[in-house]
């Protein structure tokens, strides 16, 4: 059984391979006759498939499966016909129900490898519907003329490319904002009154319950106010966001994160491994965690650079007025420059979740130094996470649990959540 990866493109050297194991971004890793590492797009585990070579260097070399010629028993047919072009899904070839296995392996081994420690025997991946769960994604709007007409088609940016792959339907978008881009959307970039660019990146963003927000940059401010807002219900919290500004993309499977950093924080107190005097969340955004934890802290301080979240920050733990709420602070200043400033000399929880980069050296020197003894580390990129553990561990800190969440099937992406002590 084969099965055809070929591209049209000029023919380079090609090889046959047999798989060994994913790694770090869904692809295949093989041994080529010299020894070197190959990493391999479109290959499982298990596979022998030929490998189109597209990168060759003294220790490692890159290429894609341009032939499957034992397929794995997990493989499927992808149910997007973009897949391989469009730069978003890339694990569609690979069994929905068994990605989430394949890719705690993976993590593991990022763990032992560059930690030097073992994930918890307890650590497990939260997953949801492998299908239409996106809520939030940022797609460009192409306009062209078809005769007399301007029409305007949406599409994501191709694999290592600046091209457009146009869609119809995308499989992972909500149904709401498929409907939007096909129709409302359509209308909106067409207005003759308004003069966008050919090509323009906008974010579209669904709230959970079919409301469907916009954003792009140069938005007329009167446009913002109407059409960038939104409020996103999590177990009855209101949270208060717009689309220009980061948030999580897959809402159906957020409240199992919520409720593991609420049990988180539960499990700290009533243990004494932490306190309730204080909660401080450095990479806050529009204050969302703070938000969910308002009621369990006497003090609570977000930090957030970015002046759009922190705006929506200062709305979502506005207090209550009957005198129960903790204090709040939101500062606007980058966390490690905070952390600099400011002295964490009594018992505090503390929440992070940085970006891919991981913290900053400088937050990770004040964590060392400060008096902080129960972290909760929410993290996008498992390898950043992975390396900041190895450092954070040389001064004492232990891992106390650890679960994965598959905000984004189809893809090798996964969220992390790491409880540290010490």
């Amino acid at each position: 059984m084969a099965h055809n990866y070929a591209k049209s493109r000029k023919p380079r050297e090609t090889l046959e391979v047999c798989i060994e194991k994913m790694v770090q971004g869904g692809e295949g890793m093989a041994r080529l006759p010299d020894g070197r590492v190959c990493f391999v797009k479109g290959a499982l585990p298990g596979e022998r498939c030929r490998v189109e070579v597209t990168l060759s260097k003294k220790d490692f070399a890159r290429g894609f499966a341009v032939e499957i010629i034992e397929p794995s028993p997990d493989r499927v047919k992808p149910r997007c016909p973009l897949f391989g072009r469009c730069g978003g899904c890339s694990l569609q070839h690979l069994e929905s129900e068994k990605q989430a296995e394949f890719i705690e392996r993976v993590e593991r081994e990022n763990f032992r490898r560059l930690a030097r420690t073992d994930l918890p025997a307890g650590f497990a991946i939260h997953t949801g519907n492998p299908w239409g769960y996106r809520n939030r994604a940022r797609v460009v709007a192409s306009r062209d003329r078809a005769g007399d007409r301007e029409i305007v088609r949406f599409g994501f940016r191709e694999q290592e490319s600046n091209r457009i792959a146009f869609f119809k339907e995308c499989p992972v978008l909500t149904p709401a904002l498929n409907a939007f881009l096909q129709g409302p959307a359509r209308e909106i970039f067409t207005d003759k009154r308004k003069r966008f660019p050919r090509e323009l990146d906008v974010n579209v963003f669904d709230d959970g319950t079919g409301k469907v927000s916009f954003y792009y940059t140069g938005m007329p401010a009167d446009d913002f106010e109407k059409y960038a807002q939104g409020v996103v219900d999590i177990g009855g919290k209101k949270i208060e966001t717009d689309a220009s500004v980061f948030f999580q993309s897959n809402l159906s499977l957020l409240p199992e994160l919520v409720q593991s950093v609420r049990d988180a924080v539960d499990d700290g107190i009533a243990s004494g491994a932490a306190s309730d005097e204080w909660l401080i969340d450095l990479f806050s955004g529009v204050g969302f965690f703070a938000a969910l934890l308002q009621d369990k802290f006497k003090r609570i301080t977000t930090v957030e650079r970015d002046h759009g979240c922190l705006v929506h920050a200062k709305a979502n733990l506005e207090p209550r007025g009957d005198g129960a709420s903790a204090p709040v602070e939101n500062v606007s200043a980058p966390a490690e420059e905070w952390l600099r400033q400011n002295v964490v000399d009594k018992p505090a929880t503390l929440i992070v979740d940085p970006p891919r980069t991981g913290l900053p050296n400088e937050v990770l020197e004040a964590l060392v130094a400060s008096s902080v003894n129960r972290l909760i580390y929410v993290s996008c990129d498992p390898v950043t996470l992975a390396r900041d553990y190895a450092k954070l561990s040389a001064s004492g800190f232990t891992i106390g649990k650890a679960e994965g969440f598959a905000f984004y099937p189809q893809t090798p992406h996964l969220e992390m959540l790491l409880v540290l002590d010490r």
